[in-house]
């Protein structure tokens, strides 16, 4: 997949980061996978957001990728497990994503 990020804090902490390789996690109609990164709640952040929305989720330090409902959703909503640092945005249809299984290793890399 590819996604358009956005400039910011936490956009500069994980260029910096990759290439990392990591393993996936799922929690309903999200793919999430730790980072070896921290960063701060940024003052834009929000726990409900569009499908292929790409997040960074603070308390987990793992990137967070919604294309629908998790456990906690009300109505269709992509809701996060908690207000999350929005990255960008996933480029083409993210519910390719449903094929990720638990386990699966993922690389995350800059173009």
């Amino acid at each position: 997949m590819i996604a358009d990020l956005q400039p910011g804090p936490t956009t500069d902490k994980l260029l910096a980061t990759l290439p990392c390789v990591s393993s996936v996690s799922t929690w309903g109609e999200e793919v999430y996978f730790e980072l070896p990164m921290s960063a701060a709640l940024e003052a834009g952040a929000q726990q409900v957001v569009p499908p292929g929305t790409v997040c960074f989720w603070v308390e987990g330090s793992a990137l967070a990728l919604p294309w629908g409902r998790t456990p906690i959703s009300k109505a269709n909503e992509c809701r996060l497990a908690s207000a999350c640092n929005v990255l960008g945005q996933i480029r083409g249809d993210p519910s390719v994503l449903k094929s990720a299984r638990n386990g699966e290793k993922i690389r995350v890399e800059a173009a």
